[in-house]
C-alpha cells in the first residue's frame, strides 16, 4: 500500500454489532477504522471500489485445526493463516491437537510466535483441557490463560471423565474461560463410521446414532449448572443437541454452542457422492464412499440439518466455525472406516453458507452477525468482529452473485479434503483486509 489512508466504497456495509445494513463507505487509517460514512473523500487515499459488492468486518473462526506443530504435512500456520485471508477469516483460534499437545506455556508461545512472524491473519490459541489431552490430569490451565488462551478444549478427545470434566468448569470458570467440549460418547460411536440411517444401512457401513453426541450434551450442561461454569459446545449437529441447549439458555445456564458450515449445508446423504453424481441419492457410482466426507461428527440426517439452519436463524446457535481439518492425501485415500475425520473447508465456508441466503432460509445480516460480531461476544473482544471507530481494521468483501468451482488443487491450504471438489458455489470473497492491509484480493 502507497497510503495508510484506505476508503472502500460504495459497498453494502453489513455491521449486525451497530445495526447498520446501507450503501456507504468505510475509512480506514492505518490498523484502525475510522468509521462508516456516505460519500467520503480523502486526498491521497487508497480507494477500494466496493460498488455491488457487501462489506462487512472480518469473520472470526473460533475452532481451525492449523496442525503447527508436529502435523506439518497437513497445515502449518502459515499456509492455515493464508488459507483463512482467503475465506474472509481475519481471526482465528487454534485447537491444541498438535504434537506436542497446546497444554503448556511453551507450546502457546511457539504458536503465537510463529504466528506473528509466518501468519498473515491474527491467531488466538486454544490451551488442553487436561496433560496431553489424555483425559486424566487438568492441563496448567491458569498458565495457559496467562500465556493467551481464550479457552480450553481436547478437541478429538471428549473429556469422558466426568468428575474432571466438573473440575474443568470449575477451574475455567474462576479465568473467566469456556470449558469446549467435543460431545461424544465413545461407548456409543466406537467403530462407527458414518451418520447411523438409511446411508450407512445402504452403503453398509456402522453408524454413530445421536445419541452419542447428545447424552455427552446433557452431561456437560448439568455440570456447568452444577459448577456455574461456561461450557461450549463444539460442533452441534443433532435436532436432540439443540433442544438441550435451547432449553439450557432458557433455564439461565451458561451454555453456548457452534456449528459447521458442512453441517449448516449438506447431509450424510452426501457420502453416497450425490454432490458430484448429480443422480438419485440412493444410486451408487464410482463417488460414493467418499471418505472427504466423514468428519467427526458424522454428516447428519436432512431433518438434522434443517434444525441447524432454524437454531442458526432463531439464535439458539450462538455463531458458526469451520472445524477446518487439513488432513495428508494418506489419510483419506484408505477405506471409508480407516479414512481420518475431517473437511478442509475455510475456504469455501463463505461459498457454501451464502447459499442459505440465496435461498432465503437465513437473512444475510444473521448470516454476517453470527461470523462476525456473534463469535467476537464470546471473546469478550469489543475491537473485533465491528466496523466501530477504533475497531481493528479487519474487513471482508464479498460479491454475493459470483460464482466459482471448487478446485481444491488451488487451495492455499495444505488439506484438499473436501467433498465439494467440482461443485458450483455462488458468493465469494474477494477482498480481505486485516490490520488495515490487504492480505487477499481475487
Amino acid at each position: 500500500m502507497t497510503s495508510t489512508l484506505i476508503i472502500i466504497k460504495g459497498g453494502r456495509v453489513v455491521d449486525p454489532s451497530q445495526d447498520i445494513d446501507k450503501v456507504a463507505d468505510v475509512l480506514i487509517e492505518g490498523k484502525n477504522i475510522l468509521g462508516v460514512d456516505g460519500g467520503v473523500e480523502r486526498e491521497g487515499a487508497t480507494v477500494i471500489d466496493a460498488s455491488g459488492k457487501i462489506v462487512c468486518p472480518g469473520f472470526i473462526d473460533l475452532h481451525t485445526h492449523l496442525r503447527e506443530p508436529g502435523f506439518e504435512y497437513k497445515e502449518t500456520i502459515a499456509t492455515g493463516t493464508l488459507a483463512a485471508a482467503r475465506g474472509g477469516f481475519t481471526t482465528v483460534c487454534a485447537m491444541p491437537n498438535t504434537s506436542p499437545v497446546m497444554d503448556s506455556r511453551a507450546i502457546v508461545d511457539f504458536v503465537l510466535g510463529k504466528a506473528a512472524a509466518e501468519g498473515v491473519v491474527r491467531v488466538l490459541p486454544i490451551g488442553a483441557v487436561t496433560k496431553g489431552s489424555l483425559g486424566k490430569e487438568l492441563a496448567e490451565m491458569g498458565e495457559l490463560a496467562d500465556a493467551g488462551a481464550i479457552g480450553f478444549s481436547d478437541d478429538g478427545h471428549p473429556v469422558a471423565d466426568t468428575n474432571i470434566m466438573r473440575q474443568a468448569l470449575s477451574y475455567a470458570s474462576v479465568l473467566g474461560l469456556p470449558i469446549i467440549n467435543h460431545a461424544e460418547v465413545k461407548s456409543l460411536s466406537e467403530g462407527g463410521a458414518m451418520n447411523e440411517g438409511w446411508v450407512a444401512t445402504r452403503l453398509g457401513l456402522k453408524g454413530i446414532p445421536n445419541s452419542a453426541e447428545e447424552i455427552m450434551v446433557a452431561r456437560d450442561i448439568e455440570l456447568a449448572e452444577l459448577t456455574g461454569g461456561h461450557v461450549h459446545i463444539a460442533h452441534a449437529s443433532t435436532a436432540g443437541t439443540i433442544e438441550l441447549v435451547r432449553r439450557a439458555k432458557e433455564n439461565g445456564i451458561s451454555v453456548t454452542c457452534e456449528v459447521t458450515p458442512h453441517h449448516l449445508t449438506i447431509t450424510d446423504e452426501t457420502v453416497m457422492g450425490h454432490l458430484r453424481n448429480g443422480g438419485p441419492f440412493d444410486t451408487l457410482t464410482n463417488f460414493a464412499y467418499d471418505t472427504n466426507a466423514k468428519v467427526a461428527p458424522p454428516l447428519r440426517a436432512r431433518e438434522d440439518m434443517e434444525a441447524m439452519v432454524q437454531a442458526l436463524r432463531d439464535g439458539v446457535i450462538d455463531f458458526i466455525a469451520t472445524d477446518h481439518a487439513p488432513h495428508g492425501t494418506v489419510e483419506k485415500h484408505t477405506s471409508f472406516q480407516e479414512a481420518a475425520n475431517g473437511i478442509s473447508n475455510i475456504e469455501t465456508a463463505l461459498g457454501s453458507l451464502m447459499a442459505l441466503v440465496h435461498s432465503g432460509d437465513v437473512p444475510l445480516p444473521v448470516l454476517i452477525d453470527r461470523l462476525t460480531a456473534s463469535p467476537a461476544r464470546f471473546l469478550g473482544r469489543n475491537d473485533l468482529g465491528t466496523l466501530r471507530a477504533g475497531a481493528a481494521a479487519d474487513i471482508t468483501i464479498i460479491d454475493p452473485d459470483a460464482e466459482w468451482v471448487v478446485d481444491p488443487s488451488k487451495f492455499a491450504s495444505k488439506g484438499k479434503n473436501t467433498p465439494l471438489t467440482g461443485a458450483t458455489l455462488r458468493g465469494r470473497v474477494v477482498t480481505t483486509v486485516y490490520g488495515g492491509e490487504v492480505v487477499n484480493a481475487c
